[in-house]
Parts: structure tokens; sequence; C-alpha cells
């Protein structure tokens, strides 16, 4: 298969090209090169938001293209209508935030947001439209939920664990057995990747089934990956919410129980499971980070374009005494 990349420096876009090159596929990458590639890789230069920015494509073909953009639609819709007649499938990862305000059990029919915005949800649908006014039924709409695993430049799960090696009292966000729904961004590729080449197209919910795993169960697979003498100290939501804790930002990945929670964790993914998708366990997930961030020597790459997380110390600190 030939596929093209469009980034391809980065988390999801890096896990693509290297899962592509295992399979020993033909892969093409288009970015600003400012990133290391493998050199089996056909690099090729440009930056999306520049008028010039997709000359380097104008000619050749591909099988699929994988499109990981998340801003301007604008930005889509030109390399979609460039590519619409050179190739095959055009993977757009997408996200269930292009859902209005789902509850328990909401799948792919859930109405998504509506009226003009130029916040995430809204760019991530006009990402998706945009894809499909080119591709039509060729166009896979990867709607991804929480994201994990190697490569993680948004710093949710990286947080975690060296907050946790550090050791001492840890604020763990409570109830310990709250449910998790995400995805480990090579189950994420390696489906996406298997569908496309497979034809298939349209929207589909690709992440892992509600409760894969649990709060609990992440912070413990981070206690054993680190070796840490880290102890868990418990905090229940209402604790927190006194305290001004900000959910998913300041402790990544938690969000107590109530409909944001179920909003994120607990959707239904039977349409990507019977398309093929499998996840691994939580405890590969948190290994195989936790070996990536050891091997960059302390530092932990973070996109500019969202928010730090995490919780300062001496917040922790003053809210453990306080408990």
């Amino acid at each position: 298969m030939k596929l093209l990349v469009l980034g391809g420096g980065d988390f999801v876009g890096r896990t693509a090209v290297e899962h592509a090159l295992a399979l020993q596929w033909d892969v093409t990458v288009l970015n600003r090169g400012t990133a290391p590639s493998d050199a089996r890789v056909t690099r090729l230069r440009g930056d999306r938001r520049a008028a010039d920015g997709l000359d380097s494509i104008r000619e050749g073909s591909w099988d699929i293209v994988f499109d990981t953009w998340s801003w301007e639609p604008g930005v889509v819709e030109r390399s979609a209508a460039a590519l619409a007649d050179r190739v095959g499938s055009y993977v757009y990862v997408s996200s269930r935030s292009v859902y209005d305000a789902p509850t328990e059990g909401a799948s792919e029919t859930w109405p998504t947001v509506q009226g003009p915005g130029e916040d995430y949800a809204r760019c991530k649908l006009g990402g998706e439209q945009a894809a499909h006014a080119a591709f039509g039924d060729r166009a896979l709409l990867v709607r991804a939920g929480l994201i994990l695993g190697p490569y993680e430049n948004i710093g949710r799960l990286p947080w975690w664990l060296n907050r946790i090696d550090r050791a001492g009292d840890v604020l763990a966000p409570g109830p310990a057995v709250l449910a998790l729904q995400y995805i480990d961004v090579r189950d994420l590729v390696a489906w996406s990747l298997d569908a496309a080449a497979r034809g298939l197209g349209g929207a589909y919910d690709v992440v892992s089934r509600p409760g894969h795993a649990t709060m609990g169960e992440l912070l413990q697979c981070c206690i054993a990956a680190t070796e840490s003498e880290a102890r868990l100290c418990w905090v229940e939501p209402d604790v927190l919410s006194a305290a001004g804790v900000q959910p998913w930002t300041e402790l990544p990945i938690w969000i107590p129980p109530g409909a944001d929670h179920d909003s994120l964790h607990a959707s239904d993914v039977s349409k990507a499971s019977a398309a093929g998708l499998r996840t691994r366990p939580i405890q590969e997930t948190v290994v195989d980070t936790w070996k990536w961030l050891q091997s960059l020597n302390g530092r932990t790459p973070i996109r500019g374009d969202r928010p730090p997380v995490g919780l300062p110390a001496d917040r922790e600190a003053a809210i453990l005494a306080g408990r």
C-alpha cells in the first residue's frame, strides 16, 4: 500500500508512519520538515496553512491519506480537494468532541454540535465535513476519544507517570473504581489503516469499551511501571470540587462521576468493535509510555496549541493536608 501522512512528526501521525513501515508500506509524509523522519520515508516539505503548502503533492497518487489536522477546516478542505482524484481513501482522525452533549450509550448516530464557532469540536466537525465533501464514502472519519500511549504530546499520561515517579503521597482522584474509556494510539492507528485498506468509510467511534480500565488500575500501573514507592491517597470528588480542582486539566484523564464523565467514558463502541477494533491492556500502554519517556532524558514534549496539564505540588500538598 502507498500511504501519504499529512504531518507525521508527532504522536498519532508519527505512530501511523511507524505502523505503516512495519507493514512494509510505501510511506510519504508532508510536513514543515521540523521533525526527524525515518530514512525509509519519502519526505515532502510544505506548510498546509501557506498558499503554496500543497505544491509538493500536486502530482502522485496514494492508496490512503492519513490526516490528523485539528483546527481550521479549510486546511482539510484544500488537502482533500487536491487529492480526491488521486487517493483511494481519506482517513481523517476526528474526535468524539463533535457530539452535542452525548450521554451514556451514545454512538455514531448522536447529534453533532451545531452553529458557528472556532472551538475544537466545531473545527473537527468541519474537518469531517470537508473530507466527506471531497471523498464521499471513501472518507473514513475516525472519532477518537482519549488517546494515550507512546509519543503523547498532550501530557496526560506522562504527567501521572512523572508525578508517581517522584513518589511520596500522591493525590489520587476518586473513586478508584471510576471507569475509563480511552484508546492506545497504536490500536487507533492499526484499526484506522486496516479499515481504510478494507475500504471502510463513514464515522466510527474508535475507543475502548467503557471500563476497559479504572482510575485505580491506571495509577497502580503507573506505580508498577516506574517501580515507585508512591502512596496513593484517594480523595473523593466532593473534596476536590470544594478545593477548586479542575478535572481533566489539573488532574489529567480524571472526570468525576456524572454527565461530563459519561460523555467521555461511557460511549457505545459496538460499531468499531464489529469492524475489528482490538484494544490492548492498560498495563502495556503505561509501561511502553514510561519506556519512551525515559528515553527523552527528562524532557516531556507538549503541543504548543494545548493548555498545560497537572496539579501544582503546593496545591496537591495543601489538599492532602486538609482532607
